[in-house]
């Protein structure tokens, strides 16, 4: 496919080809968006450069966390019909005054990077067929079980990326507040009045309260351990991306001392929240003394376990450094403030797997249950697997 730029009557084939540099990046991307692109720019027109760009970001944008990532690739990819050219032709843009690799998002350098096939995988250009899936059925089941400890790098980004879509929907508990609908049993009468006097003074409608439901609060504690450091990147992701929603949530790294990652995870970007979390943690691949952590946790952090309701995620092998006593208290005391702790264990990818190291057979009695997080898989049914714990008295 030849593509030129859109002063020449090409606006088309750029599209495409931006949109696929988007879905490179991770942005969800469909032939039916991309169609939109094409009536939302011959709307707007190509007068204005912003008009195309918030016509275009309105029909191929459907997350907030994709937005900033939207407006770096558009950036550098309508910035100058020359850079457009080379960036079609998936070569790395030479413009002057453009913005360095190295400050550019991990996912928007990913996208404008040139992708060669090794030399086995070429063919001649005449045998060449154009195939736009990321990857086939059978390699994406095998990515599926795969464990992320013997991905590839580029295995490992990939992935990485496909974690960020899985959703984590936690259960839901009735909270103290009402709202008025129709189904609850306790009438609401200021809605009553207040719909009467928009009828005559005729009660058309009998408004009712219902408790509303509010998500779990969420507790994560995450091993930065050597023995963690390929699981414990990939969950964070998946961590930020699934629980963005959630109202409360306190995320720590526990390695040989308690580090906040809440103030990371604030950020909206999950690329932004990694490289905010490497810089806030000073211990990482240092060993694991989760009891000392768990006691700073105690004494510093009491208040963020929010109450009787939390659920507690905690991440890690089990291989632990310090003393089983503390941990055996401070674990107890945890166990006591919070409606479940569950030890989400990379180790259980093992057929007969048994948690004989000392620390892992501490958790293994004072956590209400222990749930597999080795692949996409596990991922997969570990929403599942806690609203079942939930429900059990």
């Amino acid at each position: 496919m030849q593509l030129g730029d859109a002063r020449h009557g090409k606006l088309a084939d750029n599209l495409v080809g931006f949109s696929r540099a988007l879905r490179r990046a991770g942005v969800p991307m469909d032939s039916a968006r991309i169609a939109l692109a094409g009536e939302a720019a011959t709307w707007v027109g190509l007068a204005r450069r912003d008009d195309l760009g918030a016509a275009l970001e309105a029909v191929l944008v459907s997350r907030e966390q994709d937005r900033a990532i939207f407006r770096e690739l558009f950036d550098a990819f309508f910035r100058d019909p020359k850079v457009a050219s080379k960036l079609l032709a998936q070569l790395l843009p030479s413009a002057e005054g453009r913005a360095e690799p190295s400050k550019r998002r991990p996912r928007v350098r990913e996208a404008l990077a040139p992708r060669t096939p090794p030399l086995a995988q070429r063919r001649p250009a005449e045998d060449q067929v154009d195939i736009d899936a990321v990857m086939t059925a059978s390699s994406a089941q095998r990515l599926r079980h795969a464990d992320f400890n013997a991905l590839g790098i580029a295995e490992y980004r990939l992935v990485e990326r496909l974690a960020r879509d899985i959703p984590l929907p936690l259960p839901t508990l009735a909270t103290r507040r009402t709202a008025p609908d129709c189904r609850g049993a306790r009438a609401h009468w200021p809605g009553v009045m207040r719909r009467a006097a928009h009828t005559g003074g005729e009660c058309l409608e009998l408004p009712r309260l219902q408790r509303r439901r509010e998500a779990l609060p969420l507790l994560v504690l995450v091993d930065i351990s050597g023995s963690m450091e390929r699981y414990t990147r990939l969950l964070l992701a998946f961590l930020h991306a699934a629980t963005r929603a959630l109202r409360r949530r306190e995320v720590f790294a526990f390695g040989t001392q308690l580090t906040d990652l809440t103030p990371a995870f604030a950020q909206g970007d999950t690329d932004a929240m990694l490289d905010a979390v490497n810089a806030r943690i000073p211990d990482f691949a240092g060993g694991t003394r989760l009891g000392e952590s768990l006691s700073s946790l105690r004494t510093a952090h009491a208040r963020k376990l929010m109450g009787r309701r939390t659920l507690v995620l905690l991440i890690s092998d089990g291989l632990d450094t310090g003393e089983p006593a503390t941990l055996e208290t401070e674990l107890g005391w945890l166990r006591r403030h919070c409606r479940r702790l569950l030890w989400l264990n990379p180790l259980l990818r093992f057929d007969g797997y048994a948690p004989t190291a000392r620390g892992a057979a501490v958790l293994h009695r004072q956590a209400h249950a222990m749930l597999a997080v080795h692949d996409l898989a596990s991922l997969e049914q570990l929403a599942a697997s806690i609203a079942k714990l939930i429900r059990q008295p």
